[in-house]
């Protein structure tokens, strides 16, 4: 075990071309109340202050939070069958008690659920990743970084052996902005996902402009939905649209014997999700 808290990485500053660039020893507390972040991501605070408890965000790292790992019972009980903890010895949950699991991104190898609010907020908005190494800094897209399981679902991400992550670095903020993250779960506090939806729009008299869309609680890695967004572009911000964005995100969709009903819940909370941004929009 190696104590990485000494080193200088808890600083959040403003690049020259509006970019903001977050260290990944920042604790999620102190990200989701920074000035910036409140005034210019304020999706980002709102998926931050929806994950875990108080005592936790105080501890958690941004760099941390991207690399949990997933809360399949199967997964942390070693007496199951799971390919991501030993590979080639089968999914238990595939055909067991999968009501949590995923209905996006799965494969025979695995369909286990990415746990992170933050990561959605991180996919919505548009993310790069500062890694370093042995042979320096490398820089690699927040969308590229966690790996669909595909048949090597131990292999969960891009990080190095020999690398950390130093720093994110979030794109240009959209103005004039409205954003909604919203959190389906089976209590009301202290509880993964069930499903959510993290949604951004820029409206110019109710047409929307640009629009970002990310998932949670329903895909094996943080969703973003880019055939839901282009639908969404240059038509106005109203129900029809909404809903038509929210069947575009889950037309791949791939239930399980217990979670068919995330299809459902997932295509409540883009809907919802897209008119909370658009009333909250300025």
């Amino acid at each position: 075990v190696i104590d990485i808290n000494a080193l200088p990485l808890e600083d959040i500053e403003r690049l020259g071309d509006d970019r903001l660039r977050i260290g990944a020893l920042v604790t999620n507390a102190d990200l989701a109340r920074h000035p910036a972040v409140r005034e210019d991501y304020p999706l980002l605070a709102r998926a931050i202050l929806a994950g875990a408890s108080t005592q936790v965000r105080n501890m958690a790292t941004t760099a941390g939070n991207i690399m949990q790992r997933t809360r399949c019972p199967y997964f942390r009980d070693v007496a199951a069958a799971c390919n991501k903890r030993q590979p080639g010895s089968g999914c238990d949950a595939i055909g067991g008690i999968n009501r949590m699991h995923a209905v996006l991104g799965g494969s025979e190898a695995c369909v286990a659920v990415h746990p992170s609010d933050m990561c959605v907020a991180l996919a919505a908005i548009g993310t790069t990743l500062t890694l370093h190494g042995p042979q320096g800094e490398r820089e690699i897209d927040f969308a590229d970084f966690h790996r669909l399981p595909g048949t090597t679902p131990h292999l969960e991400h891009m990080l190095g052996d020999d690398e950390l992550i130093v720093a994110i670095t979030l794109d240009p903020p959209l103005r004039p902005l409205g954003t909604a993250y919203l959190k389906l779960r089976d209590r009301a506090s202290y509880e993964f996902a069930l499903a959510s939806a993290g949604a951004m729009l820029s409206l110019d008299d109710g047409m929307i402009g640009e629009a970002r869309l990310a998932l949670g609680g329903v895909a094996t890695r943080p969703w973003r939905c880019h055939e839901a967004e282009a639908l969404l572009v240059g038509r106005r911000a109203d129900e029809a649209a909404f809903t038509q964005a929210a069947d575009a995100a889950l037309a791949e969709a791939q239930p399980l014997s217990h979670n068919a009903f995330k299809v459902v819940l997932a295509r409540q909370a883009i809907v919802r999700a897209l008119r909370d941004a658009r009333e909250g929009h300025p």
